[in-house]
């Protein structure tokens, strides 16, 4: 089974991907030596799918549990659920020496990592992610957090998991928006670190859940590798996975919560950033189509609704934490597969970069 090693020191931990690896889970987790008092925190419809077989692995392997649900959707990322998650918790007895696991998509990790900092002022998570954007992204790396009316994932903490459990089988549940929507993040791992990646991405076909595990462990792999070279985004190098993410999370704050998926607002940035990359890091036109053509492929949004007004974009944009001081923090692509931080994207490049999604490609 393809597992990948995120070497962060005294955090360090393995991903681990194979299909079928749900049934393992308390075999995995029993032989790294997680806690055996474990709060499995999900969302209604993922536990519906999945919470009684982890249960059942744990329970063969040892572990006591309960099984903490939220709403399903973006809204539950909220210091008031993570304030009901940990009271839950405690009205279950759990302790400092309980762990976590979150079973579930970005939301459900980010929040269950986020409680996990600081239920006790800390306690251990795994994470068992069931979406694409959760397996190649947002399981890894140590980003917790939740949401403020001000923007997204403003309040929140560096908490690495003791270990994350991907299962491509769990795919198989998800419904056809919410499996094509992981793509983009698949698509820009491509286009930051790895261009041979984009032609086999070309070939695979969309319609089918049989996504070849060495294809998430090499997205995952790409992750670990910046993750370890700059964990706190300290140095700008992890800075790079914000590729297209700026203007994309611009947009998608400035939806309400639940319209537009995550994915779908980051395939409008990562357009918008490609946009902004010929202009000013000499990217090819034909890359840049050619990268476009992959978010299509995967029927991704890349033409921006007139609902949604370019001020309140950049609104929103001047609150993400991708801004220094005022100044823009700004990922180009100078060719595919070769990505780097600019200080030369100037505001009115933002706004012709807004402007240019709401023509046809």
């Amino acid at each position: 089974m393809p597992t990948v090693h995120v070497d962060l020191a005294e955090r360090s931990y393995d991903v681990v991907v194979e299909p079928g690896a749900l049934a393992k889970a308390g075999e995995l987790l029993g032989a790294i030596g997680f806690g055996k008092k474990v709060a499995i925190v999900s969302d209604a419809t993922v536990a519906k799918f999945h919470g009684e077989p982890l249960k059942a692995s744990l329970a063969a392997a040892g572990f006591q549990t309960t099984l903490h649900t939220v709403p399903s959707g973006e809204p539950s990322k909220s210091l008031s659920q993570a304030e009901e998650l940990c009271r839950s918790m405690i009205r279950a007895g759990h302790d400092r020496k309980s762990s976590i696991i979150a079973l579930g998509g970005g939301v459900i990790g980010d929040l269950s990592g986020f409680v996990a900092a600081i239920f006790y002022r800390g306690v251990p998570f795994a994470q068992i992610p069931t979406t694409i954007v959760s397996h190649v992204d947002s399981s890894v790396g140590g980003k917790t957090g939740v949401n403020v009316a001000e923007g997204k994932n403003l309040v929140g903490a560096f908490h690495q998991p003791k270990l994350v459990i991907v299962d491509p089988e769990l795919l198989r549940t998800l419904p056809a928006r919410e499996f094509l929507e992981g793509f983009a993040e698949v698509i820009k791992h491509a286009a930051i670190r790895d261009a041979a990646m984009l032609d086999e991405l070309a070939g695979l076909d969309p319609d089918s859940r049989d996504v070849p595990a060495d294809l998430i462990a090499r997205n995952i792999a790409i992750k670990a590798r910046i993750v370890e070279a700059d964990e706190q985004e300290l140095t700008g190098e992890r800075a790079l996975l914000n590729f297209g993410h700026t203007i994309g999370h611009g947009i998608e704050a400035a939806v309400p919560y639940g319209e537009m998926l995550h994915g779908e607002a980051i395939s409008l940035g990562l357009r918008a950033a490609l946009h902004i990359s010929v202009k000013r890091a000499g990217l090819a036109p034909a890359d840049a189509a050619r990268i476009l053509g992959l978010l299509k492929r995967f029927c991704l949004p890349v033409v921006l609704s007139p609902e949604i007004t370019t001020e309140t974009v950049l609104e929103k944009l001047g609150r993400d934490k991708k801004f220094e001081s005022g100044k823009v923090r700004f990922v180009v692509l100078d060719r595919p597969g070769s990505a780097r931080l600019s200080d030369e994207v100037t505001p009115e490049d933002l706004r012709e970069a807004i402007e240019h999604l709401r023509t046809q490609p």
